[in-house]
């Protein structure tokens, strides 16, 4: 048989590179050599939609499995064109499976360039989660944050989204992991059953 942990998804996720191709570089390294199943960036990957050059393509090199979201520094348009360019998968809307679970996002905030309203954020989450609603593991990846939690409190500038706290109360992932407020990074919460992260530029390892 099998040891428990290598049923385990490990996923390194992150948020904020903001365009800072070292950056991207070094958390692929980290990928690597915490030999994550799964890359889960979460938005505001280049800075307002300028170049995309070296931001996933250290990930592609190392052959690691990426998933993304825009924040509101890029538009879908970029993140679609990430996607197709290094073959990896935009979940702005949609969703995967790996191993037994279940993981579905929306990008983009109530702010910026890729704005959304509150109502959109949750439909494309509902959207994403109906597809996956039959696993008994689930990830909730966003990019903003939710309302009236701690996270909410490190700024001033960025409301938090109640598309995504009414997400997370219909649907009760396991885990919402998201970034945008970068004061927050590393802040850990809970919304009912669902554990909510800001993983923040660093990345962080996280198994389930």
């Amino acid at each position: 048989m099998k040891p428990k942990d290598e049923k385990k998804l490990r996923i390194l996720a992150a948020g904020d590179i903001h365009g800072d191709t070292g950056l991207a570089e070094k958390l692929a390294e980290k990928a690597e050599k915490e030999h994550a199943d799964l890359v889960i960036l979460c938005g505001d990957i280049t800075m307002a939609d300028q170049s995309t050059d070296n931001l996933i393509g250290p990930f592609a090199k190392r052959k690691e499995k990426v998933l993304l979201l825009p924040g509101n520094h890029e538009t879908v348009a970029t993140t679609d064109f990430l996607s197709e360019l290094y073959g990896v998968k935009n979940l702005h809307g949609y969703s995967v499976k790996y191993k037994d679970v279940g993981i579905f996002g929306a990008g983009g905030a109530n702010i910026g360039l890729f704005q959304l309203d509150e109502d959109e954020i949750y439909g494309l989450l509902k959207k994403g989660f109906n597809k996956i609603k039959y696993l008994s593991k689930k990830i909730m990846a966003t990019h903003v944050h939710p309302s009236d939690t701690k996270m909410e409190k490190f700024t001033e500038f960025f409301p938090g989204s109640k598309g995504v706290r009414k997400a997370i109360e219909k649907f009760n992932p396991d885990l919402l992991l998201c970034s945008h407020v970068h004061e927050a990074e590393g802040i850990e919460e809970k919304i009912g059953k669902t554990k909510v992260v800001n993983v923040g530029k660093k990345g962080k390892i996280i198994e389930i």
